[in-house]
């Protein structure tokens, strides 16, 4: 059975305006840390990314984080112990999230965090992957964004051969048991394995 080892996280490079995002994010990180679960992320140390991350590392958990060079200055980069690789572009930098990562966790944040989770629902939908995909929909935060999926699927642009396939955590406490239950029926080289071929072209 494949077990979930790391998680890449998209979120905010801001707090938001509600202070429970900020807090949950710290919440998810201690989590993973006291799980043994290796956080993958975009390297910032600011915003919920900096919230998330530092938790993690404060907690004796593992951190990697991944930046493009060009915002280093713009997110200052991570400032407490963990992996830290620069890249070139945006291109390269959600390629090798994909590749580090055994699921994908969508904490509240704005259009670059949408773009990322996007991308990720459009492969799997395409069969190119199997990773698990959540929506940690912090004090409702995601529910427009479910309501437009649904929307979606009502209006016959996803249809049954090709479905959305989403998980939903309205707790924090719940991502990873729904994710490790997600990941029960996926054979493992699928779930730790990167797909070249799909890394290639993302």
């Amino acid at each position: 059975m494949a077990r979930i080892d790391s998680v890449c996280v998209y979120c905010g490079s801001s707090s938001g305006a509600d202070p429970v995002f900020a807090e949950q994010s710290r919440a998810f990180g201690r989590i993973l840390a006291r799980s043994g679960v290796r956080l993958v992320y975009g390297g910032g140390g600011v915003g919920l990314m900096g919230e998330v991350a530092s938790a993690v590392a404060l907690a004796g958990g593992a951190v990697t984080g991944i930046i493009p060079g060009f915002l280093m200055s713009r997110e200052r980069a991570f400032a407490h112990e963990a992996e830290m690789i620069v890249v070139d572009d945006m291109h390269a930098r959600k390629r090798l999230m994909f590749e580090r990562a055994d699921a994908f966790v969508a904490l509240p944040g704005g259009v670059g965090t949408l773009e990322e989770l996007v991308e990720q629902l459009t492969w799997a939908q395409l069969g190119q992957h199997r990773k698990p995909i959540l929506l940690a929909n912090i004090a409702g935060f995601w529910d427009p964004f479910l309501a437009v999926i649904g929307h979606m699927r009502a209006s016959g642009f996803i249809r049954a051969e090709t479905p959305v396939e989403i998980l939903t955590a309205e707790r924090i406490e719940d991502i990873l048991p729904r994710l490790q239950a997600a990941a029960a029926g996926i054979p493992d080289r699928q779930l730790h394995a990167a797909d070249e071929d799909v890394a290639d072209r993302m």
